[in-house]
């Protein structure tokens, strides 16, 4: 796969993945009646909502900077995974199995949008070297 494929790839995957969790953000701040009744549902309370309100719309607006902070955007997409699988196995366990297709498929979205940025951003870590005085 060629460098220009990889990009356009992880650039619909994150204009993707924005949409998806920067509405979810958006309508977990805004106390949007549905969203709130299913997250609460699902056993999380009021505060953590707005918590996860907060980090979805940071999150979204870390990973729409083109070529920086990316040492943040790893830990954005750490979160979105923990997002994701909470919100699965919750969904699991209340709702039942149908009920987690989108889980499945956000997870798959960001699956492969994360392969592509370590395609474009890889990391070489280089030991650092205490120098004593």
């Amino acid at each position: 796969m060629n460098a220009k494929t990889t990009k356009i790839i992880y650039w619909t995957g994150i204009i993707l993945t924005s949409l998806w969790f920067g509405a979810s953000g958006f309508f977990e701040l805004t106390t949007n009646k549905l969203v709130w009744e299913i997250t609460q549902l699902l056993g999380y309370p009021a505060h953590f909502i707005y918590i996860l309100g907060v980090m979805k719309v940071s999150g979204v607006i870390t990973l729409l900077i083109p070529n920086k902070l990316l040492r943040l955007k790893e830990w954005v997409f750490a979160g979105v995974f923990f997002d994701i699988i909470f919100a699965f196995f919750s969904k699991l366990v209340v709702l039942g199995f149908p009920a987690t297709v989108d889980a499945i498929i956000a997870f798959v979205m960001v699956s492969v949008t994360y392969i592509m940025f370590r395609k474009l951003y890889s990391v070489t870590y280089k030991a650092r070297v205490l120098e004593e005085n």
